[in-house]
């Protein structure tokens, strides 16, 4: 069947506009105006996002069963004890499929990879207070328990989701109107992100991990004596740790493709890497959390804070509302370019364009 059907051609990277090539990646690349159908159709052929989309876009169903599983074979309407489960299960369904959708449908044009990629990190940020809400809830040490601390830490937790999608909307283009507008926008497709922007955007996620795991560092790497919860869960706990880190250094290493340009372009780059050890990570933080939730359960709610909607669902839900202002903000330039009808990024057989200046 696929057979009959005409496959778009891939590019290299001297035949895209820069905004669109990615370090040591030679070919394999889509067309940077390809039609929706396009996208789509690229699912089944080898580019160099094929992988990254099937990476997250098939742990979504996983996410997802594991999810039904939870509200299908538990309590959940009566027993508040399973909803920061709940949170934390739908941000790892959010998450992978925001970046499938991203990396599907980026190559539409220049702004739609700029939005495509601000929904992403809005819903990675969304994945950082889900765990934020279920280690506050499961995972805390018993020392820090009812703490200032624990009472703080899901509202500091909102308030990083706020910095964590500001922070990397801000990586791509910079401010939205100050920096960039459509008018910029039209003149010139080709836009530089910030200075540091990969650095920035790294920054702004590598803060909230470290921000939410502080209970999880402290109970496995330095609590002693009584009150430092340690249970058999620790080892699973370390290993999502161990893999967090190795997805962070895939991240900013661009290992193994920098090694060797062209030579993984299709397959074994670091961001097909990254997401399949961070998706591997995600799934030992779960089960972790799990059987931390299971075992701590009598003791938490004897001594532990209430689980309240308010810092489960309402904490959640502020975050979402908070990081859709915050892309729309972002987005806005871009939309409006798009409304007014310009044409710069019409098909063209060598679509380099110049650098973006910023007034």
């Amino acid at each position: 069947m696929l057979s009959l059907i005409k496959l778009p051609r891939v590019f290299t990277i001297h035949q895209v506009p820069k905004v669109f090539h990615e370090d040591s990646i030679i070919s394999g690349y889509r067309h940077p105006r390809s039609s929706a159908t396009d996208c789509i159709l690229s699912l089944f052929q080898l580019t160099n996002e094929t992988l990254n989309i099937w990476t997250h876009f098939l742990p979504t169903w996983y996410f997802l069963w594991k999810l039904l599983t939870v509200v299908l074979m538990r309590d959940v309407w009566s027993d508040s004890f399973t909803w920061p489960l709940l949170v934390f299960l739908m941000s790892c369904c959010v998450y992978p499929l925001a970046s499938s959708c991203a990396h599907t449908f980026s190559t539409m044009s220049t702004r739609a990879r700029h939005i495509c990629f601000f929904f992403d990190y809005g819903a990675l940020s969304l994945y950082s207070l889900g765990s934020a809400i279920t280690y506050s809830a499961y995972v805390i040490p018993d020392k820090w328990v009812n703490s200032s601390f624990h009472q703080y830490y899901i509202p500091i937790a909102v308030v990083n989701t706020v910095i964590c999608t500001t922070l990397a909307c801000y990586s791509r283009l910079g401010l939205p109107y100050i920096q960039y507008n459509h008018h910029i926008i039209k003149r010139f497709s080709e836009c530089k992100s910030p200075k540091f922007g990969k650095f920035l955007r790294i920054l702004a996620f590598a803060l909230p991990y470290l921000f939410d795991n502080i209970p999880l560092f402290y109970r496995l790497f330095l609590c002693v004596g009584d009150g430092c919860t340690d249970n058999d869960t620790n080892a699973l706990h370390h290993t999502h740790i161990a893999l967090a880190f190795l997805t962070a250094f895939l991240f900013a290493t661009h290992l193994p493709e920098r090694l060797a340009p062209g030579s993984f372009d299709y397959i074994g780059h670091s961001h097909q890497l990254f997401h399949v050890f961070g998706i591997i990570g995600t799934h030992f933080q779960m089960e972790a959390i799990e059987q931390d939730m299971v075992t701590r359960r009598p003791w938490l709610l004897t001594y532990s804070l209430p689980i309240t909607f308010t810092n489960t669902m309402g904490a959640a839900l502020l975050s979402v509302t908070l990081s859709l202002g915050i892309i729309f903000l972002f987005s806005l330039p871009l939309l409006w370019s798009a409304t007014r009808g310009e044409h710069t990024e019409k098909t063209q057989s060598h679509p380099i364009a110049k650098g973006c200046q910023y007034h």
